[in-house]
């Protein structure tokens, strides 16, 4: 099997508050490219939209460009930049740093329920 999706042609585009997420769905791959705007912080973007106190979405990610800044529920911190590869567990808050947008490219299954209401 072979299959191939441009994420320029996304199979979902979710918009919210100071961001979006495009979204290709293959075999076995859930894909997202996240672009977070200057002032963007999930606990204000995005929390009212999935009903839950911190980000319960586990992500496997990279940063394309920007930086982001992660805390876990746990008080551990720590900032993701251009060319890193992170992991992050659900139960978390993060936060643009600086006035570039921050791209991240997302390769965990959960992302296909961010940033949509619980239930959708």
């Amino acid at each position: 099997m072979i299959e191939a999706k441009n994420i320029e042609k996304p199979d979902q585009r979710r918009d919210f508050p100071k961001g979006h997420l495009e979204i290709v769905e293959l075999p076995g791959l859930v894909f997202g490219r996240a672009t977070f705007e200057p002032g963007w912080r999930w606990t204000e973007s995005l929390k009212d939209i999935s009903g839950t106190d911190l980000c319960e979405v586990h992500h496997n990610g990279y940063v394309v460009k920007g930086r982001l800044h992660v805390v876990m529920a746990d008080g551990t911190e720590a900032d993701a930049e251009p060319g890193d590869v992170f992991v992050v567990s659900p139960g978390h808050d993060a936060w643009v740093v600086g006035d570039e947008p921050c791209v991240v490219f997302d390769f965990a299954g959960g992302i296909g329920v961010y940033a949509q209401a619980s239930g959708d």
